[in-house]
């Protein structure tokens, strides 16, 4: 019976056949996580690798000498290994052909490949978190693009996967923007402007930066007290108004966040980005605020003199925070604490993750440890997952300064850089022109996009535009280049070939094809891995080393001038697969593959 690549798990199979080696050889009982096995170096012959150093003196046996026993045995008593060799302490094991063959053909014909067996547990993941007091950034783009694959990896794993986003539509900030707007707007609209609805806001964000500056800075060279300029006053006190209900002031407040909502849902378009819910701070921070009046009362908190109510994290190291301000308005953890109980009420989450750069680590910290000291049952299940910030390379972006990869701009600029990348390279697609402007949105997203994800997301990025948009090398658009090199062959081919699974096989594959085949078995261990680590980086690196190998084998194999009907038909199948992988690892990063470029 041939092996079954996909059913049977190959690594315990060859564990088992270890173990039953060192057994019959030298009646050595070992447990099968002892049998440890490894991919076998690049430099080296082998599909799998088995260190020998540890066992050689409890079976009184030289290293190399030990290695070529169970070589031996292995060859003789299974139907894995066709050939082995030792170096330097490590039995290096070249499977069979056919077990690879039998690898190719279940990938083939197994439409959910990749997907780990489901289970019995709800993950909530909460990403882009964006304030409607400005348009989204580059900063805003790692975390969506963060939050959107972790999603897809984590549902790819086999969890129940809930996404949702927080959208922070209150509070000091957006009261800035709110009285820069009615001091400066002069009614401005989107409409009147033609300045898309979070840009407009966002312009009024700087502006009132601009005069709180100017104010600061004429108070202090009039030897006046600078802590508090009248524009910042008039911001404080629009936000105790708003939190009394004036009914004019919640007006301009839901004027200027619909404009606000208008340009985010087209950007989330732009980008392929959906959620599951989107909740408010708006209409949350109430019961946070009843959150904290039990915690008042049940004495884990405490009002100060000033009459702001806080909380002392001394014991775990995390000082005082303040929950309520003095005039009784709400700061974002005062939100956090009603969000996360309105969130175990929707889903009655196994783990609540929080896509959050990692500046905010110390309130999340305050976050988890509140809900502790609350007796929150869900509060061990909270976990923030941190990402380094995106820097420009002359400094931090501060988007009240207006210094900032505006991720709108950002987008058009990939395409406009995509579309010139074609002509010059002479690689201009026969098709309509909504189709070559569809292939250079989908281009220009996608190196985007793995630009931003193949860092490992605790690591801060210095955004290069010149970099972010080579379409050359490491770039997602190398990959969409070799899947729709792929599409371009495989439609070439009359149909998906089979392959005899006999000893016809044997001896049939290369090196290189080998190594393609299992590359392509990885990548359920490989989700298993991105998975567990919250590392979309993982994939990323899997699509592009599967990318590159795959490029080497075109480059030296034929394949559709093959002679040998059998040879062309294992790398038609080959190609074919390599091809379902990438669309599906790219998938795990919700980059989308072209088919023809």
């Amino acid at each position: 019976m041939p092996f079954d690549g996909h059913s049977i798990k190959l690594v315990p199979k060859l564990r088992q056949a270890i173990q039953q080696a060192f057994l019959a050889i030298y009646d050595l009982p070992l447990s099968e996580e002892a049998c440890t096995v490894q991919v076998t170096r690049k430099e080296f012959e082998g599909t799998f690798s088995l260190p020998v150093f540890s066992f050689a003196k409890r079976c009184n046996a030289l290293p190399a000498e030990l290695a070529h026993q169970i070589g031996q045995w292995l060859q003789t008593h299974t139907n894995l290994i066709a050939s082995y060799n030792v170096i330097s302490g490590f039995l290096n094991l070249v499977l069979h052909d056919a077990i690879g063959l039998s690898i190719l053909t279940a990938i083939a014909a197994d439409s959910t490949y990749g997907h780990l067996a489901r289970r019995m547990r709800h993950i909530v993941v909460e990403f882009s978190s964006p304030n409607t007091n400005k348009p989204q950034h580059l900063g805003h783009l790692r975390n969506n693009f963060l939050g959107s694959s972790l999603a897809a990896i984590l549902d790819a794993a086999g969890y129940t996967i809930h996404k949702v986003n927080l959208i922070n539509d209150r509070g000091i900030h957006i009261c800035k923007s709110m009285v820069a707007y009615q001091q400066f707007g002069a009614d401005e609209t989107p409409e009147n402007t033609g300045i898309k609805g979070d840009h407009l806001v966002g312009k009024y964000y700087v502006k009132f930066d601009q005069v709180y500056k100017a104010e600061r800075a004429l108070m202090e060279k009039n030897g006046e007290d600078a802590t508090v300029p009248p524009i910042l006053q008039r911001a404080q006190n629009m936000l105790v108004e708003w939190e009394k209900g004036n009914p004019d002031v919640v007006a301009l407040w839901k004027k200027m966040n619909g404009w606000v909502y208008d340009g985010f849902n087209a950007t989330y378009s732009e980008l392929g980005i959906t959620f599951d819910k989107i909740y408010y701070e708006s209409e949350a921070y109430l019961l946070g605020k009843t959150i904290i009046e039990g915690g008042l009362n049940q004495k884990i908190f405490y009002k100060r003199a000033d009459g702001a109510i806080a909380v002392d994290l001394s014991k775990q190291g995390l000082g005082e925070k303040v929950l309520l301000r003095n005039d009784g308005t709400a700061v974002y953890i005062t939100q956090d604490l009603g969000i996360a109980d309105l969130r175990y009420a929707d889903y009655h989450f196994d783990q609540m993750i929080y896509v959050v750069g990692n500046e905010q680590s110390y309130h999340f910290k305050v976050l988890f440890a509140i809900m502790t000291e609350l007796g929150r049952p869900y509060a061990s299940s909270m976990h923030h997952f941190p990402y380094g910030m995106v820097n420009l390379p002359d400094g931090k972006m501060k988007s009240r300064e207006g210094n900032v990869v505006d991720a709108d701009n950002l987008i058009q600029e990939m395409i406009h850089t995509v579309g010139d990348y074609m002509e010059t390279a002479d690689k201009v697609t026969k098709c309509s022109q909504e189709g070559l402007e569809k292939l250079h949105h989908t281009l220009a997203i996608g190196a985007l996009k793995f630009f931003l994800l193949r860092v490992s997301p605790q690591k801060k990025m210095l955004f290069n535009p010149n970099e972010s948009i080579d379409l050359q090398g490491d770039t997602g658009t190398f990959i969409q280049y070799t899947y729709a090199r792929i599409c371009s062959l495989t439609r070439k081919a009359p149909s998906l070939p089979k392959v005899p699974l006999d000893e016809s096989t044997t001896g049939s594959l290369s090196p290189l094809e080998q190594t393609l085949i299992f590359q392509l078995y990885k990548l359920p261990e490989t989700i298993e891995e991105a998975a567990a680590a919250y590392m979309p980086s993982v994939i990323a690196h899997y699509a592009l080393e599967l990318a590159k190998t795959y490029n080497k084998f075109y480059a030296s194999h034929l394949i559709l001038r093959e002679s040998n009907a059998n040879t062309k038909a294992i790398r038609l199948l080959i190609s074919f697969c390599v091809g379902k992988v990438l669309k599906k690892s790219m998938a795990l990063l919700t980059i989308e593959l072209p088919e023809k470029m």
